[in-house]
């Protein structure tokens, strides 16, 4: 005999039509015919995996589509695993930082990312298998993995400790599809990722600017390193100096340009209401960012400053020198953000995922910032540009799309971004960045440069294809054969070089690129 879980997925199965709603009906109807309550997706997604394993019913992604939880963490084409680091001696001083018992510099109890680190110890093998776990069991597809370390300056931390810490991520991800690589060198764990069933596609880290520079660049590319995110907070000098930030904004110039050069990813954390700003000069830093090339980030996390109790920002609210915005001009000053935000740029964060009980009143507190903010656009008949608020969700109706061609200079060299969107380029589905510069690493030179190639949408098996779903329909390659005639014809160089995540060399072994010193390359003949 069946059990009720049983039940409703075979009968969802046997549906002709299969929707959420057609699911909930029949959750309920067999529910109250077991007298039960109503079962939970993450049960049914585990009860529908095992009929399948049993040949009792026909594999469907639908089916699967329709349990999956919070199905926008796998929406982007990746899924993202965030491991933080263990307490360590941070070399900045900043004003607006808290520092808590046993916590890496700036991150506090209660935010998610650090009750799931302290619940594994901070051992980075323990909180990747389990971050993948959770996200299996709740029906994501987890074969496409964007690792992001965070906590603390992880330049500052002893080189042992970082290769030990990325080896051991590896290596969850390995044995988690059952690849073995149990106390295998770096290098070994990063060859066996190539093929797993759980690849890295992309590595980020946090750093300060002032400890950017060759040597660095070139041991980040020998942990996998494919995405560097800066704490920037303000480009104005007298604010880095008033909140003792420790660094002049030449760091982050330069900073920027080498780690660009490199082919990495760039992403600024930027910081509204600091002490020494005001609303006209926040907007100005942020149009400033994007029209002087010296900056000109390619990911964006904007943290408008949570006042703390311990910080030194605090001490000066309660001596009546600082005075925080409050909602409303948070919004306002936001929005007026995001109407100049260039539609080659992706907005990761407006807001840090920090509980509001921890925040004093006045602070920003509001957790769902971005919700409020795109009701706003909405309702004032706007609309943001970014990556995020553009990129493709799922894929309804016949699919139209074009190829879009943007540039733009950056760093001293040229930034030309290809996309596939619909006509209306109000949908992106797809995109590369390839640079033209002056690289700084020998085995760069005389190359054009893949920083970054992504197709967005439902994140899918790699071999596989559904309708709703933008992935594996030959995006990448266009866009890839694209860039290689470009390199070609217009700048007439020689060779492409792509900064491919470990799990990522496959995809480019299959377009003839083959891997040297960290990158892939391939001769343009």
């Amino acid at each position: 005999m069946n059990t009720p879980t049983q039940k409703i997925i075979i009968k969802l199965s046997n549906s002709t039509v299969k929707s959420r709603q057609i699911l909930f009906n029949i959750n309920k109807q067999i529910s109250k015919e077991f007298k039960v309550e109503p079962i939970s997706n993450t049960v049914l997604l585990k009860t529908y995996h095992n009929l399948v394993e049993s040949c009792k019913i026909a594999a469907d992604p639908q089916i699967e589509n329709i349990l999956k939880t919070r199905g926008v963490r796998s929406l982007s084409g990746i899924v993202v695993v965030s491991v933080l680091t263990k307490h360590y001696t941070c070399p900045g001083n900043c004003l607006y930082c808290p520092t808590e018992k046993n916590l890496p510099k700036s991150y506090v109890e209660m935010e998610p990312a650090v009750m799931r680190a302290q619940a594994n110890s901070f051992d980075p093998y323990k909180q990747t298998f389990s971050r993948l776990k959770a996200l299996k069991l709740t029906g994501h597809n987890i074969q496409k993995i964007n690792l992001r370390i965070i906590g603390g300056t992880w330049s500052y931390y002893p080189k042992r400790y970082q290769t030990w810490f990325i080896k051991r991520c590896f290596e969850a991800c390995n044995n988690f599809s059952g690849s073995r690589s149990k106390n295998s060198s770096i290098i070994k764990a990063q060859k066996i990722n190539e093929t797993s069933k759980c690849r890295l596609v992309e590595i980020s880290v946090e750093t300060r600017q002032d400890y950017i520079n060759l040597a660095e660049i070139k041991r980040l590319r020998q942990l996998g390193v494919t995405k560097v995110e800066l704490g920037i907070q303000s480009i104005y000098e007298d604010v880095l100096k008033l909140n003792r930030r420790g660094h002049n904004l030449e760091s982050s110039v330069q900073a920027t340009k080498l780690l660009k050069n490199a082919g990495f990813k760039v992403a600024y954390q930027i910081m509204l209401n600091l002490p020494g700003s005001n609303y006209n000069r926040d907007l100005k830093m942020l149009k400033t960012i994007f029209l002087d090339e010296r900056f000109q980030p390619d990911y964006l996390k904007i943290y408008p400053l949570a006042l703390l109790r311990e910080t030194g920002v605090y001490k000066l609210y309660k001596q009546n020198k600082y005075c925080p915005y409050d909602l409303n001009t948070l919004t306002n000053l936001l929005i007026d953000i995001k109407k100049n935000i260039p539609p080659y740029v992706r907005i990761e964060r407006i807001i840090r995922d920090i509980p509001p009980n921890i925040i004093i009143e006045g602070g920003a507190k509001t957790t769902n910032l971005r919700q409020i903010i795109k009701d706003r656009l909405v309702k004032e008949n706007l609309a943001c540009q970014c990556i995020r608020c553009r990129e493709v969700k799922l894929i309804q109706g016949k699919l139209k799309t074009v190829l879009i061609r943007r540039e733009y200079k950056s760093s001293f060299g040229k930034e030309i971004f290809l996309s596939i969107e619909d006509k209306k380029q109000k949908t992106l589905y797809a995109l590369l960045r390839l640079r033209i510069s002056n690289n700084d690493l020998k085995y760069l030179k005389n190359a054009a440069l893949v920083r970054e190639i992504h197709t967005y949408g439902e994140a899918l098996e790699i071999g596989t294809t559904i309708k709703s779903a933008a992935q594996h329909r030959g995006f990448g390659a266009k866009l890839l054969k694209e860039a290689e005639n470009i390199a070609k014809s217009e700048f007439h160089l020689s060779k492409m070089a792509v900064i491919a995540g470990i799990g990522a060399r496959e995809y480019f072994r299959k377009f003839n690129y083959k891997l040297k010193n960290t990158y892939m390359f391939k001769l343009l003949s």
